[in-house]
């Protein structure tokens, strides 16, 4: 190597080697050949995998068939019946009445508790007022009144129940607002919770749905608390279930007796001479 001169002396040279473009071997590097690592799997059609069942409601509605749902298909220890067990349908009450439109502004939530084939047993487990409802009878210049409580059935059912008044204007009255006393407001809502108590508490959950629909309560509680003050437009706002018994097929089954068959009319008309038999002709024939 070629020694530099300068000033500050001698130093040797420093010389690279050249190298020339060189290619990789295909076979050194794995990806080099494949597409892009994670590429887009086939998506196939997801309802493939899914089954229709049927939802029945219990015995107190009278229309019992109210719908289906949709369920991914039992495979392997993933049961579909697992998938349905526990889901909660929302349900106006006019569809579950037969299409009344008296009970359109109530809400009724059904639990799925069973499954016999493709039919979905449910069992009542909550109502609310529709929102349209509750927005069209709050008015200014009224005194609102609320109240709540928790109720055990005889049938072991723990059940919160909230109702709602409103006050009411008198014929003659002068002034533009209707405002209770607070005194006046405590004692309605200490009968409010005295009625749902005495209502609830002393029915089965079969019965208490009936009186919900009937809208009983809420009579019983605008006609003991109009000694108080004037009420109107008074509901059970809301029911929901807190707490349940032990589960009992034999319950349910009750509750669903004659879901799902259609056992048709008994036909009784007689016998014509074409649809006879020759056993028949010569039993008739002996008997003249």
């Amino acid at each position: 190597c070629r020694t530099s001169r300068s000033h500050f002396g001698s130093r040797p040279c420093i010389r690279f080697p050249c190298l020339g473009s060189r290619t990789m071997a295909v076979g050194k590097n794995k990806r080099l050949t494949k597409g892009k690592k994670g590429g887009k799997k086939k998506v196939g059609d997801p309802f493939l995998k899914k089954e229709w069942y049927d939802v029945k409601a219990p015995t107190p509605f009278l229309v019992r068939s109210v719908g289906k749902t949709l369920v991914t298909k039992s495979q392997g220890k993933k049961l579909a019946s697992d998938g349905l067990r526990g889901r909660v349908c929302e349900i106006n009450l006019a569809d579950l009445m037969g299409g009344d439109e008296d009970h359109a502004h109530r809400k009724i939530r059904l639990s799925i508790e069973d499954i016999q084939g493709r039919n979905c047993l449910t069992d009542f487990h909550g109502m609310e007022l529709t929102r349209d409802k509750l927005c069209s009878v709050i008015k200014k210049w009224h005194t609102l009144i609320e109240g709540w409580t928790d109720v055990r059935t005889t049938d072991g059912y723990t059940v919160r129940m909230f109702a709602i008044a409103f006050t009411k204007k008198q014929d003659n009255a002068v002034s533009s607002n209707v405002y209770a006393q607070a005194s006046q407001v405590r004692l309605i809502r200490k009968r409010m919770v005295d009625v749902m108590n005495a209502e609830a508490g002393k029915v089965a959950l079969r019965d208490l749905v009936k009186n919900l629909i009937a809208e009983s309560i809420g009579k019983e509680i605008e006609k003991r608390g109009k000694k108080i003050y004037p009420l109107q437009n008074v509901f059970v706002r809301k029911v929901k279930i807190l707490k349940k018994p032990k589960f009992d097929i034999t319950r349910l089954m009750e509750l669903h007796g004659d879901s799902g068959r259609d056992e048709g009319m008994a036909m009784e008309r007689p016998e014509t001479e074409a649809a006879q038999n020759t056993l028949t002709a010569e039993i008739g024939a002996m008997d003249e």
